[in-house]
């Protein structure tokens, strides 16, 4: 089951049916099935806090993962810092809800297990997102 809850911020505009589903496919196509994965859309003063409470870093980002993820059932919890997400889709010049929408399938992504801080694995994290926002356009093309 996935949850998608807010703290300090409003609940973007997305229909989250459609988007459970299509995280379902996303872990589906890497040999994995839900379990429990809650989202948390925080402001950037809430993902500063569990960053440093729980990993010790003194800076924002976008997403924090924590992987409770069992043999091929994925779970966890994941924070999503909307204002950062919106000044990333500023920086990079794409719209705030494909930038919104690949962050959210990077959190699944991680809990497939699928990392990108060493040499080489943010290019193989990045096609696997463009893979995932592929899949949100044909499913989206089906209705």
């Amino acid at each position: 089951m996935i949850s998608f809850d807010v703290k300090n911020v409003a609940l973007p505009a997305l229909d989250f049916s459609e988007v459970g589903k299509w995280l379902g496919e996303v872990a589906a196509a890497h040999d994995r099935r839900v379990g429990n994965v809650n989202y948390l859309f925080c402001d950037d003063e809430e993902i500063l806090r569990v960053n440093r409470e729980f990993l010790h870093h003194d800076y924002y980002t976008d997403i924090i993962t924590f992987d409770y993820s069992r043999r091929d059932k994925i779970g966890g919890d994941i924070f999503l810092s909307l204002e950062t997400v919106k000044s990333n889709s500023e920086e990079i010049g794409d719209s705030y809800e494909k930038e919104l929408l690949r962050v959210i399938a990077h959190g699944v992504l991680h809990l497939c297990g699928i990392d990108d801080k060493g040499p080489g694995e943010r290019e193989i994290m990045e096609n696997h997102e463009n893979e995932a926002l592929a899949l949100w356009q044909e499913m989206k093309s089906r209705k």
